[in-house]
């Protein structure tokens, strides 16, 4: 076949050896230069740079218009390019989710608007012209989210003690979030209610609407907090029937048939409440610790997929002996413009029989001016294993409570001075 790739993710997150016979099949990569820096390179393959200050779409298509050409396949393992592929498979007549699928699993309005529909609980929300239409008069008391709708990492997530609170920053311009601040963009944010709760995703596998392969897990920490400062993980739990039910009703509502899914829920009074789902593999180490309990690599077989290969009697055998991973992350964005200068009350961890892996920074590397959950980014991203799902949360719990971050500020670059 041939196969056009929307390149974007990091080569290394994704692998796409593993899923795709680059002998076989011709493959091109569309992406920026920097994606691009990341293919390996000898493998066979045709790259295609774009300038990226376009969408993926808007590049793609004018790129093909002056060098035409039909594609068997077009995929993006991108959250964020997943509607330029839906998109440009229209655009070109190619096969694969059209864009009022994969909007489904993009949209957080959309989404939550056919999870109720199809019988799950939802938080109670609106759309953010309408939620400030009713001037804090909304069906819910209490802690007010704003999020954007199709945002990720929690960038832009803003909690309010009450609904009239959150209208009063937006409508006077103190939110902190520079859009919203100027008034422009509105429709592309919603309020809802803040539930709260334990915090799980559901990862796996899904093919015609079948779930072929289920993980789930419990949050230590939230992204939000994450995005404000603070360390986050997740642990590896066990489920029931009905939450596998639960996931395949939820993953039905939104039409994610094929592919990954990285699901997230709040357990609410004893019950499951839907927050949110994308039709992609989860983020940080979600790939690798479900890899190590089930044996099954969801980038590669999500490729397979998307080919349109039957994968379901292909799946490897999990290990013999059940292991409960988790994985930790300890951010750094909030500190840019500092260096990392080593972590201290860490050695008892790193050390620790049953770390799977430790990607600590440098001393003296430069900390991020982004959110990240990538190693070799944050200060620290690391696995670990133990013999129950209560043991690995321990652990991580532990870990954060115990570690302090050793910064000092940058030394700045400057020119050298050059004697006349």
């Amino acid at each position: 076949m041939k196969i056009l790739i929307l390149h974007r993710v990091p080569y290394f997150k994704i692998e796409y050896h593993r899923g795709i016979s680059h002998d076989r099949h011709e493959v091109t990569y569309l992406g920026t230069d920097r994606a691009l820096a990341t293919l390996p390179p000898d493998l066979r393959c045709e790259r295609v740079s774009r300038p990226g200050v376009r969408s993926a779409f808007e590049e793609a298509r004018d790129w093909l218009a002056e060098r035409p050409r039909n594609f068997d396949r077009i995929i993006s393992m991108s959250e964020y390019e997943l509607l330029d592929a839906a998109r440009l498979r229209e655009h070109l007549g190619a096969p694969g989710a059209p864009v009022d699928q994969v909007a489904l699993a993009r949209d957080k309005v959309l989404m939550k608007q056919a999870a109720e529909k199809a019988g799950l609980r939802v938080p109670r929300f609106l759309p953010l012209p309408r939620f400030l239409e009713l001037d804090g008069r909304v069906p819910w008391y209490g802690r007010t989210v704003l999020k954007p709708h199709r945002g990720a990492s929690s960038e832009d997530v803003l909690v309010f003690d009450t609904p009239r609170q959150a209208v009063a920053a937006i409508t006077e311009g103190r939110t902190g979030v520079a859009r919203l601040d100027a008034g422009s963009d509105l429709e592309d944010f919603e309020a809802e209610w803040f539930v709260s709760g334990p915090i799980r995703h559901f990862d796996g596998l899904v093919q015609g609407g079948e779930v072929l392969i289920l993980s789930a897990s419990e949050y230590v920490g939230t992204c939000l907090q994450y995005a404000q400062g603070l360390p986050m993980g997740s642990f590896q739990i066990r489920f029931s029937e009905e939450t596998r039910d639960w996931v395949s009703r939820a993953l039905a509502a939104v039409r994610i048939e094929d592919g990954s899914f990285h699901l997230e829920a709040i357990v609410h009074e004893g019950e499951l409440v839907f927050l949110e789902v994308g039709n992609r593999v989860g983020g940080a180490d979600v790939v690798a610790t479900v890899e190590l309990a089930t044996g099954v690599h969801l980038p590669s077989y999500e490729l397979r997929v998307l080919l349109g290969e039957p994968v379901a009697g292909t799946l490897p055998k999990p290990p013999a002996e059940r292991r409960w991973y988790g994985w930790f992350v300890h951010p750094g964005h909030h500190l840019a413009g500092r260096e990392f200068q080593g972590l201290d009350r860490a050695v008892a961890f790193r050390t620790s029989p049953r770390v799977v892996a430790w990607n600590e920074l440098p001393s003296g590397a430069p900390l991020p001016d982004h959110i990240t959950y990538q190693a070799g980014e944050t200060v620290l991203a690391g696995i670990v294993a133990s013999d129950s799902p209560e043991d690995t949360r321990e652990w991580i719990v532990d870990l954060f409570g115990s570690l302090l971050v050793r910064t000092r500020p940058a030394v700045p670059t400057t020119p050298e001075q050059v004697l006349a």
